[in-house]
């Protein structure tokens, strides 16, 4: 668990008044969220019982991790938890969310245990999706109200979604696709350059290392539409790595090529910037290091 707050009561009080008096800072709506969420820890036991009493020598911890570690996960790092959001890195290969194939072993699923673990009421709620082969830095929400702000708001309070994409050929200049995407029964998305034939999308990208057969992107999104920048390095004629879907001839990963590196966005509740990186998969790299 990660500890943030404690305190060693020193009057005989309850526990939800004792919360007010020591954490005035925060509104009593965030309080009582705090310690509904189990958050709350007297004296080693969690608790959210607003009526608990406290004596004199209580030991009263806030921890921002809200559910305990003895919840496994398969494919799912937590970098960043706090009331209104957990933030994870996902392996290639996991799905965000349920499909037709795959009814349990998802991030939205673990995830859903992990909070439960403390609560059984605790709920989780997808903010966004990434592909199944893709890997990087998701965004989950805790509760309904901070989903909706984050969606509702998505162009505005995420100034930041960055990839980086390991694509087949030479890509000799930095640019920007822009088309209009629709995707078919057979769930394939097909890009279009007419003015209004399906959702636009913009992706720009930038050149970080290139050799005779691959080019490394850092890739930055301007919309985010379902398998936009697959779509799109199609577009160019640099299919992404073992994106046999969209056009790849080379399966030398043994996964996709692409991973979510980095994404900055205004937390919905506390208005702060927040920004978070992860790691260049080193199956990219080996590629420019033979």
């Amino acid at each position: 668990m990660t500890r943030n707050d404690e305190w060693i009561v020193e009057e005989s009080t309850e526990l939800l008044k004792y919360l007010y008096e020591v954490m005035a800072s925060r509104s009593r709506n965030s309080v009582k969220a705090i310690l509904n969420r189990g958050q709350v820890i007297v004296n080693g036991t969690v608790t959210t019982q607003f009526n608990d009493p406290l004596a004199p020598g209580d030991r009263v911890q806030i921890h921002t991790r809200v559910a305990t570690e003895s919840v496994s996960m398969t494919g799912v790092t937590i970098i960043h938890e706090d009331e209104d959001l957990i933030v994870i890195e996902k392996e290639a290969g996991l799905l965000s969310i349920a499909s037709n194939d795959e009814k349990h072993l998802t991030a939205y699923r673990q995830l859903t245990n992990y909070v439960r673990n403390v609560r059984p009421e605790n709920r989780i709620f997808v903010v966004h999706r990434l592909d199944r082969d893709t890997s990087g830095i998701m965004i989950f929400a805790k509760n309904k109200e901070v989903q909706q702000t984050l969606q509702n708001s998505w162009q505005e309070s995420v100034p930041e979604r960055a990839y980086v994409a390991l694509v087949e050929g030479t890509v000799k200049e930095d640019g920007t696709v822009i088309s209009w995407l629709t995707e078919n029964k057979t769930f394939m998305v097909y890009s279009s350059q007419r003015e209004n034939d399906g959702q636009k999308a913009i992706t720009h990208y930038k050149v970080l290392q290139s050799n005779r057969n691959f080019s490394l992107l850092q890739v930055n999104l301007e919309t985010g539409r379902k398998n936009q920048i697959r779509v799109h390095m199609k577009d160019i004629d640099h299919p992404v790595v073992g994106d046999k879907k969209y056009g790849s001839r080379n399966n030398s990963l043994g996964r996709l090529g692409l991973h979510a590196h980095a994404i900055a966005f205004i937390h919905p509740t506390s208005g702060e910037k927040m920004r978070f990186e992860s790691k260049v998969p080193a199956v990219f790299m080996r590629t420019f290091n033979k």
